[in-house]
């Protein structure tokens, strides 16, 4: 079996850590490098609830795509819900990997597994890197979508396709409008409409759109807007790692047992649709 180390140096030379953002807080967390590793679980959250599913399953790793300390830290005690994830994690072994906005920008990354679940055909990054000489890293992505549809059809497709969430799907635009090009951007998008619009595409599918936002874009232009749950548009890039480390592992005669967390971690428990959305409140 391999080391942590060795698991480790595969997951970097997919995501290179210094692809983060200077802000991002990504690599491994904790976990001792000479360990054996025969299980690897990914999730896109590092929360109480998948440290405990990783202890339930045997996991010797836990690869997320959201930081656990984002903002950095003075104390990992137990008497606070992060401290209680470490104190876990180390208790029982178990390593903890995070690629965040280095599998973001990754060629493929966390949008190409978003246009996958909505099988969509990636032509370009949104916002290219201007380091990858080849075109094809990014932020987001431009994709074709083959036959056309309305942007109401479009919006049930994205809400039949991606993992369910108590948000479901908003829209906002004509849904009769047609679609033909998707611009896609796993987890928060809204800083990306000067992109979108440049891009000339029909409909920008992202999440944790904002009311100003929103409101200025659907003024600026005819684009469609498709807000999905944070979680739900970052989800798919589990299986599409999941998938990469296990043709590492079968390249190298690893035999890990490599998952993929079906546990909701999406913050949002519940959703009330208001009884009448004609007009104005009474």
């Amino acid at each position: 079996m391999p080391r942590l180390s060795e698991v480790i140096a595969a997951l970097d030379a997919l995501w290179p850590p210094e692809r983060a953002e200077g802000w991002d807080a990504v690599g491994t967390v904790c976990g001792d490098p000479d360990a054996e590793i025969h299980r690897v679980l990914f999730a896109v959250d590092p929360v109480q609830d998948i440290v405990d599913e990783a202890l339930k399953l045997g996991a010797d790793l836990v690869v997320t795509h959201h930081p656990l300390y984002l903002r950095g830290t003075t104390t990992v005690a137990a008497t606070h819900f992060k401290g209680r994830v470490v104190h876990t994690l180390i208790k029982h072994d178990i390593a903890l990997h995070v690629a965040h906005t280095n599998a973001d920008t990754a060629d493929p990354g966390v949008s190409d597994a978003l246009a996958g679940a909505l099988d969509l055909r990636v032509v370009r990054p949104l916002v290219p890197d201007a380091s990858d000489p080849s075109g094809r890293r990014g932020l987001g992505r431009i994709c074709e979508l083959d036959p056309p549809m309305t942007l109401g059809e479009f919006a049930a497709r994205a809400a039949a396709r991606l993992p369910a969430t108590s948000q479901g799907i908003r829209v906002a635009g004509d849904l009769e409008a047609t679609v033909r090009t998707v611009a896609v951007s796993g987890g928060s998008g809204d800083s990306l409409f000067d992109a979108v619009r440049a891009s000339g595409a029909d409909v920008f599918l992202t999440a944790d759109l904002r009311h100003h936002p929103v409101s200025e874009a659907t003024q600026h232009s005819p684009l469609g807007l498709v807000d999905a749950a944070h979680w739900a548009t970052e989800w798919p890039w589990c299986e599409q790692a999941a998938a990469q480390l296990d043709e590492i592992s079968d390249r190298h005669g690893w035999d890990l047992r490599v998952h993929v967390s079906k546990t909701v971690t999406d913050p949002w428990s519940a959703h009330h649709t208001s009884p009448s959305i004609d007009g104005a409140p009474n």
